[in-house]
């Protein structure tokens, strides 16, 4: 699987959880020690954020990194493949 696919996901997780817990994204980054600039990054899924940036927010949002089998991509996720 294209790793572009799986940051976008965890991107998406972030500003999900993110948003259920009430947290803006500045709020998030204070928690994290990082800036906002670095949370709009990691929820767009920008490959150049580095792996401790996504566990400082990961962890800020009290959840932890889990390995699941992947699963084939959305229509929506490959929608611009084939531009």
């Amino acid at each position: 699987m294209d790793p572009s696919f799986i940051i976008a996901r965890l991107g998406q997780q972030v500003r999900q959880r993110r948003l259920s817990r009430g947290f803006t994204q500045a709020k998030l980054a204070a928690l994290a020690g990082v800036t906002r600039q670095k949370v709009i990054a990691i929820e767009r899924g920008d490959l150049s954020v580095g792996m401790a940036a996504y566990a400082r927010v990961v962890g800020a949002l009290d959840c932890e990194f889990a390995l699941v089998p992947a699963a084939m991509p959305t229509l929506d996720e490959i929608q611009g493949v084939f531009d």
